[in-house]
Parts: C-alpha cells; structure tokens; sequence
C-alpha cells in the first residue's frame, strides 16, 4: 500500500525516509539541497515552482527505481530535458528526473535502415552530427538545436526551421519505450488492428491500457476529425488522431507532446532522412513582415528546405546592443525579411532552385540576395535564431516576455493574421518583434508585458485571452512549436471545446490516474498568471551598495542577474566558447544560465536563504572561468564574470579568502619583487623542497610547473616616458604584469615593431597594474584604486590623444570593461575604452603604404577576452596582409583563465576544457605551421599540452618588421 502524505507540491516538504532511500538505491546523482532546486525551478518561460528534489538517473534502473520510490511516496515527478522550454512546462514542485547528465548516448544508429536508437538526454545536434557521417540527418532542427535534448523535443513535439522539409518531433519518431507512473513499462509505435486485439486479450495493465486508448478513439473519433485544425503546425493538444485507425493506432506519436504528463521516456528510434549536402540561402527584403507573410505561399511553391520571416525590430535590436553586427550586414535592404534555403546532391542543383526562386520573386520584394558561400550564409542564419531573446533587456525599456509567441496559422493567412495581430498589439499599448517560421505558418516574438504589478498582469491576461480567440478564428493552433505547459493549456477550451477537452482528459487518466507526472500543466492546469517568476509578489531584493555601478542595468544587480531569459544557449557543447566550465563538467550549476539561477534564488531568499554569504553560490561562481563569452555570445548579454566579482567582493567580506588569492590575485605584488632578482627566484623555487612549499602556499596542481620569471623584466631599462620627438607619432605601449615579468620578450618585440613603423613608443612613468588578477577573488576595492592610479598616470598621454597599445588581451579588456563599470562617467575612463588596442588591430587600423612579406601558415587561437571584446578579425587581417595562410578553427576556451588552470581543484577541469578542441587542433597541425596565440596562460597552456612552441602575434610580426633582429 502506497505511504500517504499531504500533497508535497503544496508544501515543498520531502519525506526524510524517501531521501535516504533515493541516494541508498539510485547510481546517479540525488540532489536535494536548497541550490539543487533552485537550479531547476524555473526554465526559459515566465513561470517558476521550486522542485521537491532533482534525480541525475545514470541508466533506465535508476528511472525505473525513482518512479517506484515515488510511487510509494505518492510524490509527483517532472521529467525534464535542457529546461529551453518557453510555456512552464519543465519546471513544478516534484521531483526533477534530469537525463542530460548521464543518459545522453546514442544506442544505435542504422544508416541503411535509417533510424538511430537513442536515449532522453540526447542532445539534437548530437545526433544530427552523427547522422551527416552518412549524409542524413534528424529534420527537426528548434533554434536551441546545439543543446536541447531529444527527451525534450519529444515531450513538447518539437520542430524548427526546417520543418517544411521534416514536420514535427511527431513525424520524426519511429518507437519509444516508455514508463508510467504504475511502473509499466512498455514500447509503443504504430498498432495494427491484429497486434491491437492481441494486447487487449492479453490483459493485464498494457491490455487494460490499449483498450481504453481503443474505447476513447471509438467514442470521440468523429470530434477529433473534425475538431483538431488541419494545419501543419498545430501542437497544442493531445495527439489523439494518431489513434484513429486510418493513422495507425500510433501510441508513440499519441504519447509525443504530451509534455511528460502521461509516461516517461526511456528511448526513442528517431528516423533519419537525406540531408542535401549543398545548401544556398537566399533572402527577400520587402515593405513590412506583413507583406513578406504575404509572398510566403508564393515562395513555398518553389520547394525551399526551410522558409523563415524576421521583422525590423528584431533586426533593429540587434544594432542597439551591437549583436552580430556583421550578420546584419548580409541582409537586402528592407523592413521584413524571408530565409529561403535551397538544397540539392550538387551544388549547381542547389543554385538552380535558388535562382529560380529568385525569378519567380521579381520585383514584388524590395532587394533580394543570395549566399552560397556557406560561412555567409550562417552568419544570416544567426539573426534568425537570436530572435528568442534579442529583442529583451534594454535598460529603462519594458522587458519582453513569452506568453503568447508560438501561434500557428495556415501558411496562405499568415499576411493577414499578421495585420490582425499588430493591431491587438496596439491597441493594448504593446510592442513585439515578429519572426518565425513562415513556411509553416507558425509566429514567434516577445511582447512587453507587464508581469511586475497586478495591472499589467491583468492586462496581459486579457490580451492573450483575445490573442486566443484570434488564432482560433483562424483556424489556427495556439501552440506551433513551444508546447502549451501553464502559459496556454488553461486556453484548450477555446480552441477545442468541451467534448474534446473530456477526451484530453481520460487520455491522460488512462496513463497517469492519480495525476501525479508534471500534475497540473496541461490537464486540470494551472492559471497562466499563477506561479509567476517575476511577478507582483515577487520578493527580489537590490542589494546596495555595490561594487561596480551596472550602468547598463540602471545600477541594478538584481536586473543584471536577472537577465538570463533560460534559453540555454550556453549549455551547447560545441561552437564558440561559452560556456567552458558547463563544458568541462557537464553540470547546470556550472552553466551561465545556473550561475544566473542561483544569483536570482539568492535575491528572491528562497530556497537559496543565505544571501551574499551563500556557498554555494559562491561554489558556483568560483568554477567561472571569466571568459566573458557570455557577455559577447549571449543573445541577453549575461555577464557573468562581472557577477562573479561583484558577489566575491561581498562573499569575502564575511569569508576567508583561500591561499591561491593571496598568490593569483596579488601576482603584480609578488611579480614586482620577484623583478629585483628573478634568476635567483628561478634557482630557489626550483629547488625540490622551496617547490613543494611554493605549491603548497598556492594551491597549485602538482601537474602544473610553477612559471619562470623573465631574466629581467621589460620596464627595467625603460622606468621614465621616453621625451616624444616631434616629428614622430606617439602610442603608449602598455607592460602588462604577465608579459612584462614572465615573457619579456612579448613586449619587447611590440616595442620594436612599433618604432619600426615609425612610432615613438612610450612607456607608463611608474609601475602600474590594470588589477585582472584581483578580479576572480573580489579584490574589487584594490581593482578601482589601481585603475584610478593608472588614469592619473596616463593623464598627460590622454590628454595629448596617445593611443594605449597593449600585448595581453585580458589586462586591454579592463579599459573596455570593468573600467567604464566602475567609472562610467569619468571622460578619462571613456576615452582610454575608445583608444585602446591590442597591437595586431592597431596595425590594421594603419594604412600602410606598403606591407613586409613573411610565408607560412598560421594557427591562430583567440584569447576569449579578444574574441569578446574585438574578434579575431584584426589579428587575421594583419597575417594575410603579409601573405601568411591563416586557420582560425574554433578553439573554444584554453581553460586556464590566468590561475584558474594552475589551481589544484580545477586542473581536471581545465584540461578537459583544453582537450575538447584547443590541443587536439594544436597537435593535429604541421610542424612547421607557426602556432600563435596573444594570451599569456593560453600560451602556457598550450606549450604544457603540445611541446610545441607557441608565439605571441608581436613575435611573428617583429619576424616580418624587424627580420633582422628576430
């Protein structure tokens, strides 16, 4: 007999004994403490329910172990893929099965037979890359592609841009094997009348189970021909047609958007399809997004693999935050756009189509352009798939919010419903950008609600209940692709009607009879304006004073943290650099987004209670790398090296700082009296016993070699400004900390490339330090002191307009960053942002009359910081100009951020992180390919890692400049 309990979901109470029993039976991780939660409270939509406890399961065992557990327990339970979803639907008060951490492997894949066998946790992309080893591919392709899981696509009947040429998740899954909550366990698929009757005979709870599939079929198949919409996109609603006996008796694609309220999923077999192996892009600029919904039909005659609409706010939004500047740049001119992509086994097939498209157009688009180079081509894709979150945080602005942006339509209306909605959206006062994919007719956008007082949140209710009654007046679906969860399912009445809604609900009776899988998301749901993130009574706190001013958050640190939207696009594991820890780990704490999630639980005060006193938060935040990443590739701009600081100035301010940032963090100290005898320091940490007691103080991994002061440092010959000669211009070479006492030669090359191009090369007049060592450890007072000191110092230089050269890209993305972060209004600190420069982009801003020749081939890693702030752009333009071959491959993150690498607790990490792309590149290359990298630890790193020798960019350039002294 089952043990009773009140409701847990009521009261947030887990029972001790099922605790104990969980983390006694389960091989994978039990997660049951106040930040475990927190994590999972909310996903990428507006709603938030703190979960019971998060289970890890290892393999199908452990699944089966929790559900019976919770069973007993009479616990819910809430099975959750990369939490992306925009509606609620993957987070409520149960407990969280998260199969993305372990059960993320591909079982089986048959290119002949053309399906793979694959478990929940399975990342799209995962497949999808396995799948192109054989020229196929798995159709649905959701802008989150790079990191939701398979587990997920199929819970909400996922789909994506190229859903003209695949359908939805439904389309797209041959079988899956699932588990109720009874602990029946079972695979289900499409059902022949034969197969159907034999399962019945059979009884039992699988027999008892199909003949109430069956006997709901029979009663309501004439309401469901006649009530589900006939459009491509509907996903709102049980999948309950695929019962009817002309589709098959389909329990599998019955069971697929479901949102995990009736079985778990423990497998799938997903079908592969062709994937045309050459692809050209062509885009159409027309008057409005109205009229390019217009020209859709038109265009889908032409047979395109994927049609996608983007309107001018989206792409207007983009230039306010500087946000993929140069995909813009791609685009035709015009206010409304449409994404035709063509395919073919050649690419000449490829640009027929797509030329024939362009014909067909003519003059009824304003500008058109066609990409077949396929770099251009992605980076046009990107403006498309930043649309989710774009257009959100401008500070001083509304905020824009999901809650009615996945409506679908008939394709050959989407013109005119487009028309209709813009005027709802007017007349309630509300702005939105509108995109989508067009093809299918399915809407996305933001819209700026106002979920912060009880008005707005009134208000909004009643526009969505009208945006409802819209759709439906269209025929349409409320959903076409994000699932319905808490934001629409209390909507279901509108748009099926009561007959069909007692369907929907002995359907899931029949799976889930006490209601306890995702309770209360689509079937007896919750209001759309219960559980609410931020809403009127949300309980945030702005914690003052702080640290740096956040001028782009109004000096808010509750709205800088709060501006992760949850689209997870840092949870990907391959392309760019975020998030290095996530990808190094595997773990959501260790994620942007996590970090972001426990800093609001931290203000919200529940479950996260301790404030700025928080261990684990401060766990969390002390495995960030400070990449920066995220503040460049975040469609929000998260900048969560900045959080980071800021919470560690205040942390330690309670907390003892751990040895390594009395080492790390004051390294110019230590640096600076090291420099007054380095080759004696060399010869006495080289001894065995000072070594030993040197790591020791430090913290640092026995597998790092502690790094070897310079002869003498840069600046000892050159303490004073060397006098300017007038007939020469001037720049001021900064000597950072790293390069000045650990790699002299760095600067010394820059110095002589510089005064080769003519330049009289200055120097600081006394010893200064940017401070970025102090920043990982919240020495964040000391940081401002020595940033007002440089200021000082380089007060004359400002003044006289000398542009700031530097060598290391960290310490130059000081005066780009934190500098206008502590002194926003300070023209010094303004001017030193704008004329600042790492020296390869200094170059390339020059126009040279003429350029040195220098041959070979170059294998060029970006620090993070230089891909954050400026990209790799300069640096490769400076190489080509001297006819050097250059291969940028992205490399990601080195994983060692200054001292995060030479720690002992993070050396795993920051190899696995190095491994991923960085030293595999590195090894894979020639021998005499010049390997050049300009950050000072990435340079570390890879030498350590490849016993290849490794330049910085002033070296190679001082081989073309200065050939003789090099």
């Amino acid at each position: 007999m089952a043990k009773t309990q009140q409701d847990p979901s009521a009261n947030g109470e887990f029972p001790t004994d099922l605790a104990e029993a969980l983390k006694a039976r389960v091989r994978g991780d039990v997660r049951l403490e106040p930040a475990d939660r927190a994590l999972y409270a909310t996903d990428a939509s507006n709603y938030r329910q703190v979960p019971l406890g998060v289970v890890l399961p290892r393999d199908e065992a452990d699944v089966e172990t929790v559900v019976a557990l919770a069973r007993e327990y009479e616990v819910p339970l809430l099975a959750r893929g990369a939490g992306t979803s925009l509606a609620g639907q993957t987070c409520n008060a149960a407990i969280v099965l998260d199969t993305s951490r372990y059960m993320n492997n591909i079982l089986h894949l048959d290119p002949e037979a053309r399906h793979a066998d694959v478990q929940p946790g399975v990342v799209c992309d995962q497949l999808r890359n396995a799948a192109e080893e054989h020229g196929l591919t798995f159709g649905p392709d959701p802008s989150t592609h790079t990191h939701c899981t398979l587990g997920g696509m199929v819970g909400n009947n996922s789909c994506g841009a190229h859903s003209v040429m695949a359908g939805k998740t439904v389309d797209n899954i041959e079988s899956m094997e699932v588990l109720t909550y009874d602990g029946l366990r079972l695979t289900v698929g499409p059902t022949s009348e034969q197969e159907l009757e034999e399962i019945i005979a059979a009884g039992g709870r699988k027999g008892e189970l199909y003949a109430g599939m069956r006997d709901l079929r029979d009663r309501y198949a004439d309401a469901i021909r006649q009530g589900f919409p006939q459009i491509r996109r509907r996903v709102s609603g049980y999948n309950l047609e695929a019962l009817l006996p002309e589709n098959g008796f389909n329990v599998a694609e019955a069971l697929i958007g479901t949102e995990g309220t009736c079985a778990i999923t423990l497998s799938a077999r997903a079908k592969l399809i062709p994937s045309p192996p050459h692809r050209v892009l062509v885009v159409f600029g027309y008057d409005d997004i109205c009229q390019a919904g217009d020209e859709g039909p038109a265009i889908m005659e032409t047979g395109p693999l994927a049609l996608e609409g983007i309107d001018d706010q989206i792409v207007s939004d983009m230039r306010r935050k500087g946000y993929g500047l140069k995909a813009l740049e791609g685009l035709p001119e015009g206010d409304g756009w449409l994404l035709a992509e063509y395919g073919g086994d050649t690419f000449e097939e490829a640009n027929e189509k797509a030329e024939k498209a362009l014909k067909r157009v003519g003059d009824r688009c304003r500008d058109s352009r066609i990409y077949t180079d396929t770099a251009e081509a992605n980076l046009v894709w990107s403006v498309r798939k930043s649309g989710a979150a774009a257009t959100n945080a401008f500070p001083g602005e509304p905020e824009t919010y999901p809650g009615w942006e996945d409506a679908a339509v008939d394709p050959a209306q989407v013109g005119q419903y487009l028309r209709d909605y813009r005027a709802l959206l007017d007349r309630y006062g509300y702005r939105s950008s509108l995109y989508g994919h067009f093809g299918d007719g399915c809407i996305h956008g933001r819209v700026t609600f106002d979920l912060s007082t009880h008005e707005g949140v009134k208000k909004w209710r009643a526009f969505t209940e009208e945006a409802a009654d819209l759709v439906v007046s269209y025929g349409g679906s409320l959903s076409g692709e994000h699932g319905d969860g808490q934001a629409r399912a209390e909507l279901w009445p509108r748009m099926f009607g009561p007959e069909l809604m007692q369907a929907f609900a002995e359907f899931k009776a029949l799976w889930d009879p006490g209601h306890r899988l995702n309770p209360h998301k689509l079937i007896e749901p919750y209001r759309m304006d219960e559980n609410l993130r931020v809403g009127p009574d949300s309980s945030q706190m702005d914690p003052k004073p702080l640290y740096f001013t956040f001028p782009k958050d109004l000096g808010s640190f509750a709205q800088a943290a709060g501006r992760c939207v949850g689209v997870g696009k840092c949870r990907s594991g391959s392309g760019g650099i975020m998030c290095p820890s996530f990808r190094g780990t595997g773990e959501e704490q260790h994620s942007t987004r996590g970090r972001a999630r426990l800093l609001f639980e931290m203000l919200e005060g529940d479950p996260v209670d301790t404030g700025w006193n928080s261990p684990a938060v401060h766990d969390a935040l002390e495995m960030c790398l400070g990449c920066k990443a995220c503040k460049h590739e975040c469609p929000v701009q998260v900048d969560m090296a900045t959080y980071k600081s800021e919470f560690m100035a205040h942390y330690y301010e309670r907390n003892r700082r751990p040895k390594q940032a009395w080492t790390f963090g004051r390294i110019h100290e230590w640096s600076r009296l090291a420099g007054y005898a380095p080759k004696l320091v060399n010869t006495l940490t080289g001894l065995p016993g000072i070594n030993q007691a040197v790591r020791a103080a430090t913290d640092m991994s026995e597998h790092r070699e502690l790094p070897k002061f310079s002869d003498q440092p840069f600046t000892k010959n050159y303490q004073s400004p060397v006098p300017a000669r007038g007939d020469r211009p001037t720049v001021m070479l900064w000597p950072d900390t790293f390069n000045n006492f650990l790699d002299a030669g760095v600067p010394g090359s820059a110095k002589r490339v510089l005064e080769a191009l003519g330049y009289e090369v200055q120097l600081p007049g006394k010893p200064l330090c940017c401070g970025r060592p102090l920043y990982d450890y919240g020495f964040l007072d000391k940081a401002r002191k020595r940033l007002e000191q440089t200021m000082s110092v380089l007060e004359p230089a400002i003044h006289a307009g000398v542009p700031v050269v530097g060598v290391e890209p960290s310490c130059m993305s000081v005066f780009r960053d934190e500098l206008l972060n502590f002194f926003p209004d300070d023209e010094r600190a303004r001017w030193l942002s704008e004329n600042s420069w790492l020296l390869p982009d200094f170059l390339n801003s020059l126009e040279l009359r003429a350029w040195p020749t220098l041959e070979g081939n170059v294998l060029l890693h970006g620090h993070c910081h230089q891909k954050a702030f400026d990209g790799m752009d300069g640096t490769r333009a400076v190489f080509e100009k001297l006819g050097l071959t250059v291969n940028t491959p992205d490399t990601g993150c080195c994983g060692m951020a200054g001292g995060f690498g030479f720690e002992a607790d993070k050396y795993e990490v920051s190899q696995r992180i190095a491994e991923d792309v960085l030293l595999p590149a590195v090894r894979n290359s020639g021998e005499d390919t010049f390997v050049v990298s300009d950050g000072f630890s990435c340079r570390e790193q890879i030498q350590r890692g490849t016993d290849r020798n490794v330049l910085h960019s002033a070296e190679l350039l001082e081989k073309a400049f200065c050939p003789q002294q090099s």
